[in-house]
């Protein structure tokens, strides 16, 4: 049964991120920041851990940090993205909920490396 849920929801969630054509205007385009082809910015994580709130989200994965504010409200998953803010996200992002498509998402919104 989980796993049937877990799929319904990975569906689901594809289906929300999926960009479809909208010539109305209508509905809501996620914007990450435009990567930088510079050096990575290098942050420490008191310096990440102070952005945790859902107007100023960022999350750790695998040591890489990724400004995701812009994305909270869209997110099919709901508030949960904020239960990691402002810290290591990487064994909640890593579970089975996610489709694969995500990885490649959340790369849009990848803003510098953690400092060791």
């Amino acid at each position: 049964m989980f796993v049937v849920a877990a799929v319904l929801l990975g569906l689901l969630g594809l289906f929300l991120l999926v960009p479809r054509g909208n010539s109305s205007g209508k509905g809501k385009v996620v914007q990450a920041k435009p990567r930088s082809a510079e050096v990575p910015k290098m942050y420490t994580k008191a310096e990440v851990a102070l952005h945790n709130k859902r107007s100023d989200c960022w999350l750790i994965l695998k040591d890489k940090i990724f400004d995701v504010t812009s994305y909270v409200e869209e997110h099919p998953g709901g508030d949960s993205i904020l239960n990691n803010a402002g810290d290591d996200s990487t064994e909640g992002f890593y579970g089975p909920q996610h489709p694969g498509g995500v990885f490649q998402l959340v790369e849009d919104f990848y803003i510098g490396d953690l400092k060791k």
